[in-house]
């Protein structure tokens, strides 16, 4: 619990965000996958089911901590876009069943599960590269080519009627589609704490880079607020020391995360560049 508020008073201090009128807490509902949910994090939500491994230290519950908003959680591990609209276990409806006319706020985080695609990317390539110590050639991109890039620019139209949805089934809401953080270096790779050559980083960088444009384009057509993870998140990579980095590599240095996704601090960081994006 102690470190709970050490890293929610770490929002206290950002520009205020406005409530509602007459006082009442702003209603918010946060919709996603793991990146949202924020699995390894230990300490779920009590109540939710158990397969979303959905997290009291997430960015959705950090915010509402730091805000005093009325939060909502549906977010979900391993969910697709799909799960918005449709039941993804027994015990956890369609996300979308969350929204309705009183919702005043939405976060919105999916489409990297989508096809399979981050756990094929991550299992498959590093998979092929276990053994790739001298850094030779792209064996990943070498089996897969433009597959990913050709699932994600097919299911743009999908994205894109999702986020407007949201506007439909939540009238009075403000709507924010978040992109994923920057999970590879830029340049170069760290070959074994991320086992991808140099020509895989960049191949699976780009992959993450294209779907994040499709998340904005998509956002920006229908209705919705981009917010940028990636860019604030350059140089805080999976490649980086375990005092630097915000997202874990495939065996996490962090006992409270998962691999290759955001830890404690990504979490409490993406709620931060959450809040400010709301206070403009």
């Amino acid at each position: 619990m102690r470190k709970r508020l050490l890293l929610v008073s770490a929002l206290l201090g950002l520009t205020a965000v406005p409530g509602t009128a007459d006082g009442s807490p702003i209603r918010y509902v946060a919709l996603g996958d793991s990146y949202t949910s924020a699995p390894g994090m230990f300490t779920p939500v009590p109540g939710s089911p158990l397969l979303c491994t959905r997290s009291i230290f997430n960015y959705p519950n950090a915010l509402a901590a730091a805000t005093g908003w009325e939060l909502i959680d549906r977010s979900c591990a391993s969910a697709m876009t799909e799960h918005m609209t449709v039941a993804q276990y027994a015990d956890q409806p369609p996300q979308f069943d969350a929204l309705d006319a009183s919702t005043q706020i939405v976060t919105y985080q999916a489409g990297g599960d989508d096809n399979g695609m981050f756990q094929t990317l991550v299992l498959s390539c590093v998979g092929l590269n276990v053994t790739n110590a001298f850094n030779v050639g792209a064996p990943c991109r070498d089996m897969f080519g433009s597959r990913f890039d050709d699932e994600i620019t097919a299911g743009a139209p999908k994205i894109g009627a999702t986020i407007a949805e949201i506007g439909t089934r939540a009238p009075n809401a403000d709507v924010y589609v978040l992109g994923y953080p920057a999970v590879l270096p830029e340049v170069g790779s760290c070959w074994p704490q991320v086992p991808l050559s140099d020509g895989d980083v960049a191949y699976t960088r780009d992959i993450e880079k294209h779907l994040n444009a499709v998340l904005r384009e998509q956002a920006e057509a229908n209705g919705a607020t981009y917010v940028d993870l990636y860019t604030p998140t350059i140089g805080h990579d999976t490649c980086r020391d375990a005092a630097t980095r915000w997202v874990e590599p495939p065996i996490p240095g962090h006992l409270n995360a998962n691999p290759v996704h955001p830890n404690a601090v990504g979490q409490v960081v993406t709620a931060q560049i959450v809040r400010e994006a709301i206070g403009r």
